[in-house]
Order: C-alpha cells, then sequence, then structure tokens
C-alpha cells in the first residue's frame, strides 16, 4: 500500500464539512452486483480445512459445565478438561441420545446427566472427540463430516495485533440467513455511510479487486468513524476474504492502522435448510502506537462493552440486509 498523500496523523481527529446524509453522492452505480457477486464467488472457493468458529477464546464452558453449539446442523458440546484445555466432541449421547450439553463436568470429564456415561475422549459407541482450537480471541472447531474439506491441523487466523498490545472484544449476533448473506454485505462496502450514518460518513470505495490475485483481492476504502457531533477520525481500510465464511477489515492507514475486525459466519442449520439461521461471531482487535492507547489497554474490561454495544447496532442494520438478501435469493426475486 502506497503512502497516503497529503494526510498528516499527529491528531486523529477531523471536523468534518462533508455534506448530509441525503445529500452525499450515491453509490448505487459503483456497487456493482456483478462484482459483489465475484468477490463472493471467489471468497467460496477458497478453503478453510473443515474449521468453524463457536465463540471467544476462554469464555466457552469457563464455568465448568459444557456449553452446546450447532453448526451446520450438527450439535456440538464443548467443555474443558482439568488442566483447562477446551474439549469438543458430538452433542448427542451415544447411549441414548441425551443432550450433552446438560451434562456435568467432573473433574475434567463429561459425564451424561441421563444415566451417567462418562465420556473421557475415548470412543464410546462411535463417539469421539473433535479438534478444538483456541488462538487467544477465537474459538473453533473442527467438523470433517460437515466441511468435507481436506482437513488442517489448525485453522488459518487472520494477521493480528500482538495480544499484548491490543485491545480486543468479542460480538455475537444470530441472522435468519445463510453465510454468503452475511458475507456478501461484507464485501459490499459501499452501503456503509448509507445504512450506517451513526457510524460511518465521507466513505469512498477507492480500489476494487479484480480477481487477478488472491494476495490484492480487496476492497480499498476511505472513511471516516464518527466520534461525536461533526468530529470523525479518518482511516484508509481494506476487506478481504481469506475463506469462505470469514471477512477481514484491515486499518491500513490513519489511526489504529494494522488493527482488525474479523467478521466469521457459522451455519447453524444444516446446508439447504428451509429458515437458515446463521451465527455472526466478530472480533475486534484494535491497537495504536499512540502512547496514551496504554491507558486504553489498562480500561479494556470498561472497553469491551462499548465496542460490543457497537457492534450490536450495526449488526441489527447489516443482518437486516443479509435477512432481507436471504428472503428474496430463496423465493427468486433477488435483482443481483
Amino acid at each position: 500500500m502506497s503512502a497516503w498523500p497529503g494526510r498528516q496523523w499527529t491528531s486523529p481527529l477531523r471536523l468534518r464539512r462533508g455534506p448530509a446524509w441525503a445529500r452525499q453522492e450515491p453509490s448505487w452505480q459503483a456497487a456493482k452486483p456483478a462484482l459483489i457477486a465475484s468477490a463472493l464467488e471467489r471468497a467460496a472457493s477458497r478453503p478453510f480445512g473443515n474449521w468453524y468458529v463457536v465463540g471467544a477464546a476462554g469464555s466457552i464452558a469457563s464455568r465448568g459445565r459444557p456449553c452446546g453449539r450447532l453448526v451446520g446442523g450438527t450439535e456440538v458440546v464443548l467443555w474443558r478438561d482439568g488442566g483447562g484445555t477446551l474439549r469438543a466432541g458430538s452433542g448427542i449421547c451415544p447411549h441414548l441420545g441425551a443432550p450433552l450439553r446438560d451434562g456435568r463436568v467432573v473433574g475434567g470429564t463429561l459425564v451424561c446427566h441421563w444415566h451417567g456415561l462418562v465420556l473421557d475422549g475415548g470412543r464410546t459407541a462411535g463417539w469421539k472427540r473433535y479438534p478444538v482450537y483456541e488462538d487467544g480471541v477465537l474459538a473453533w472447531v473442527r467438523l470433517d463430516a460437515v466441511g468435507g474439506e481436506e482437513p488442517w491441523q489448525q485453522p488459518a487466523v487472520p494477521r493480528r495485533p500482538a495480544p499484548k498490545g491490543a485491545v480486543t472484544a468479542v460480538y455475537t449476533a444470530v441472522g435468519r440467513c445463510e453465510p454468503e448473506d452475511v458475507v456478501a454485505n461484507r464485501l459490499d462496502p459501499w452501503h456503509g455511510s448509507w445504512l450506517h450514518p451513526y457510524a460511518f460518513a465521507d466513505l469512498r470505495v477507492v480500489e476494487v479487486p479484480d480477481g487477478a490475485g488472491a494476495g490484492q483481492d480487496g476492497f480499498v476504502v476511505d472513511v471516516s468513524f464518527r466520534v461525536a457531533g461533526r468530529l470523525v477520525v479518518p482511516v484508509r481500510a481494506v476487506f478481504t476474504a481469506p475463506g469462505p465464511r470469514t471477512v477481514v477489515m484491515r486499518i491500513a492507514e490513519g489511526e489504529g492502522a494494522g488493527s482488525v475486525v474479523e467478521t466469521h459466519v457459522t451455519a447453524l442449520t444444516a446446508p439447504f435448510s428451509p429458515a437458515p439461521r446463521s451465527a455472526v461471531v466478530e472480533a475486534v482487535v484494535a491497537s495504536s502506537g499512540r502512547r496514551g492507547f496504554a491507558v486504553a489497554r489498562a480500561l479494556a474490561p470498561v472497553l469491551r462493552p462499548v465496542v460490543r454495544r457497537t457492534a450490536g447496532r450495526l449488526w441489527r442494520d447489516d443482518l437486516a440486509y443479509a435477512e432481507r438478501r436471504w428472503a428474496l435469493r430463496s423465493t427468486g426475486r433477488f435483482p443481483g
């Protein structure tokens, strides 16, 4: 990425002088349906090794009890062993089908609450553990029968700022749509200052992917994050889709350069469900070279709920977009 000419970043705040919402330049002509569809198709073709994000690392099954997740219609139970390591397996008891999410963890071992069957990770009537991975921010589970690809030893975790020098927050939401509808929303940056005027202003897409190479397959966007009133923080961001259910927004220039927002989508329902549901797990990993950012890191426990609340407002709009897209697609009315 070349330097951003004419911009000095001694202070991140700017006084916005752009037009009001109704008078901003329409973006519909630039947001070509074929361009979005092409980027979505390339994302869908990228391998992922059968790994699915199931939540925030460290928070899953952290109170000595198991918890359950649905991934592609498959029930998954997660718990922590005696050393605190995350474990996962089929959420259906191999004896009579009890929901293992309601079981107990005794000494780090999963015990079915119907008849006391102990599941210690060995094969029991066909039941076995699933591979899991925690990357410091997110937790992943590998389901080979669901993914159907050549399995990877661990997931392809996007490049992030070092956790010790960053503020992280994870937000989860569920929508009535398929993963591709959420990914399509993220690969349409043109909607930002129209659909989210309370958060973004002066958005301009300055570079679009041409599909020539996976390394350069991203949307480059100049956008201002609203702070208060006319105060904004302008940045340059790059949106890429390294996998079929992941979109990463990385701050390339401006305040917080290197910070990322990762959007991971996991289908809860089985493929071709007439009523699909998808979980959006979004990780914000923010960093800054400013001296004052050390204060932000110290206040991370206070900042995380604020970040999640902001993400929640954005995702109310974005899931409405994704759900609308699915509703039209499923009835043959989608114009894209």
